[in-house]
């Protein structure tokens, strides 16, 4: 029988369940088990390191938390990387949808903000505080799944092995030489030592490869950068496969990026639109200072950290249309079949 999926028997499992007694509730929201009160920092009285050290653990049980339900929940499967990595190397993964790579339908690629949160959050601080909904990327999964088929979601932020941290993540303790920074103690990971190198490897390794003629990607901040990154990267084949792309309040600066490439420029311009913080209602215009950018649009929040929670409904009617499109624009380049075209083709046999 499967064990029950539960928030609350990671922290349990942990070394601080007294110090986090908090349970995610039937809303998403991360409320303390006695006071259902938010989370609050300033647990220990005027000890900062403290305090500092059991936001990470609860940021560590988060994170684990949020990959069971990527697998138990949304159906998603882990891919290691590097695929030639040795037994005892550090790896990065990242999770797939079944059969996303053989369908030939549409992908959906998912590429967050660059910070210490990992594969499935849009923030750390944000599920905190808003909850899941509203933090992680599960909405946009579901509805990826249920709309197109497919589904890649990146884990750009995961570079590094921290040996020192590995034995220290589920404890409370602190020493005095753990404030200590040594380089020594991180390992990057191979092809995955950077948000840029980690999502050109799955683009060379799995999505170029991908039956997939429809792929999609939805970033988030600095992951509108590494997107821009990639086209420049890799410009023919992301230019052929990728239909549409949706920005949320990206990092990428197309004059600096692409420079004098005006091909580029000009697929930016008609296939990538952003949303951005803004005190405008949703999807209305709000002009951009760069003509060679892409049309922006409002978020329909003034919150960075709320913008793409606020704007799934309007991305995704975004992605569909312009998929209608493309289709469209495929159709009419196809040559009309008639009924004597398809007799000759047979041999002309009636």
């Amino acid at each position: 029988m499967e064990q029950e999926l539960s928030f609350r028997k990671l922290v349990e499992s942990s070394e601080c369940p007294e110090q986090l007694k908090y349970d995610f509730n039937k809303n998403g929201e991360l409320k303390h088990l006695d006071t259902n009160e938010p989370f609050v920092f300033n647990y220990y009285k005027n000890a900062h390191e403290s305090n500092h050290k059991r936001y990470q653990v609860l940021g560590h049980l988060i994170t684990q938390y949020v990959y069971e339900l990527l697998e138990r929940v949304c159906k998603l499967q882990k891919v290691h990387i590097p695929t030639d990595a040795t037994e005892d190397e550090p790896r990065s993964f990242f999770f797939v949808s079944e059969k996303a790579l053989t369908n030939s339908s549409s992908l959906i690629v998912l590429l967050q903000d660059r910070g210490v949160f990992r594969a499935g959050q849009w923030g750390l601080k944000t599920i905190i505080h808003e909850g899941l909904d509203h933090g992680t990327q599960i909405p946009f999964i579901k509805t990826a799944l249920q709309c197109y088929g497919g589904v890649i979601v990146l884990n750009p932020n995961d570079n590094f092995i921290d040996l020192k941290m590995e034995d220290e993540w589920l404890s409370l303790s602190t020493k005095e030489e753990s404030s200590t920074v040594n380089s020594s103690w991180w390992i990057p990971k191979r092809c995955s030592s950077s948000s840029e190198e980690h999502t050109i490897y799955i683009w060379d390794n799995f999505i170029s490869k991908s039956a997939a003629k429809n792929v999609a990607f939805i970033a988030h901040g600095y992951g509108g950068l590494v997107f821009i990154n990639l086209l420049i990267q890799r410009t023919w084949e992301v230019m052929n496969k990728v239909y549409s792309v949706a920005l949320i309040d990206s990092m990428h600066h197309t004059l600096h990026q692409v420079k004098n490439n005006p091909q580029v420029q000009e697929w930016i311009q008609k296939h990538c639109r952003e949303w951005v913080t803004n005190s405008k209602p949703l999807d209305r215009p709000t002009g951009s200072l760069v003509k060679v950018d892409c049309p922006t649009v409002s978020a329909g929040t003034e919150k960075y950290s709320l913008a793409p929670s606020s704007t799934l409904q309007a991305i995704f009617k975004y992605l569909k249309s312009t998929l209608k499109a493309k289709n469209t624009v495929t159709l009419s380049r196809s040559p009309i079949v008639t009924r004597s075209s398809k007799n000759k083709k047979r041999g002309n046999t009636c």
